[in-house]
């Protein structure tokens, strides 16, 4: 355990200053062997799942060790684009795994509505509620979620909630780092072991701004636009009349393209925006906080 501990800890400081990791084999599966064992003493789970890299994961190895024991639920609001839900569902599907969609009234949260940074935690703890009720009707055991130990190094109030709450985060337990579950999805045959990171589309509102459903569709069918052109990790953030995108690094040339550049600001200006930006920074996980 010590030195798979050394290796995440000696990985994290490798990927702070940008230098690319390997995945040590070896402790990946004995990791994975110890991920299992804690899934196994669940008996039953209900996954929180949004068919991102670490929550299909967990969808797929909760499904090989519990079978129609492990269901999986998606909660669908505004904050969730259209393609997620959608990935969502076939994802499940080709695992084999039940999935349930719940539908969420995110805006009737008041003290989610105030939009302060402890938005997320609000967020969480009001999905909770519903998660627990659906968790009883179905007679299951556990609600486990698909955190990973290096989800510590972001600022994430929400995972308060989760540990108020009891929910279990076996990945997190299993001492699992993104790259591992990265290495381990690809060996499993899972799609989205090359997937970037997604965030509800809130996390592109600054702290303080009033939330509204016309500012989170504006965000939605921005970001859309730019997937169409080709862009892989997309973040358009909304200040007010700018709209402020930010792409991966390695994709910052494409906007060398005089013509896709009056492209990307006609549409976005189409939308609402009255001047349209680029972060020369590159995409960045956290980038609001």
């Amino acid at each position: 355990m010590k030195d798979g501990l050394q290796l995440n800890l000696q990985a994290s400081k490798l990927k702070k200053a940008g230098i690319k990791t390997l995945v040590d084999k070896k402790i990946a599966y004995e990791k994975l062997e110890r991920l299992k064992e804690i899934i196994k003493g669940y008996e039953s789970v209900l996954v929180a799942f949004s068919g991102g890299v670490d929550s299909t994961f967990l969808l797929k190895v909760s499904f090989d060790v519990l079978g129609d024991k492990a269901i999986a639920v998606f909660s669908s609001s505004v904050l969730s684009p259209q393609r997620e839900k959608e990935d969502a569902a076939r994802l499940a599907k080709d695992i084999g795994a039940k999935l349930i969609v719940i539908e969420r009234d995110v805006f009737s949260n008041e003290d989610f509505m105030k939009n302060d940074k402890f938005r997320c935690y609000y967020c969480k703890k009001d999905l909770i509620k519903r998660l627990k009720i659906l968790k009883e009707e179905l007679n299951l055991n556990e609600i486990v979620e698909g955190s990973n130990i290096d989800d510590l190094q972001d600022f994430r109030p929400g995972r308060k909630a989760l540990e108020e709450e009891g929910i279990k985060s076996p990945l997190f337990e299993a001492g699992l780092t993104k790259e591992e579950i990265r290495y381990l999805s690809k060996e499993f045959g899972l799609s989205t072991y090359q997937k970037h990171s997604s965030a509800c589309l809130v996390t592109r509102i600054p702290y303080g701004d009033e939330i509204t459903l016309e500012k989170i569709q504006m965000i939605e069918k921005a970001e859309d636009f730019l997937v169409q052109k080709g862009f892989s990790q997309v973040r358009v953030r909304h200040h007010g009349a700018v709209a402020r995108i930010e792409v991966a690094k390695e994709e910052l040339s494409k906007f060398f393209d005089t013509k896709l550049l009056d492209e990307v600001s006609n549409a976005l200006k189409a939308l609402g925006f009255k001047y349209v930006t680029l972060d020369l920074s590159g995409y960045r996980t956290g980038s609001m906080n």
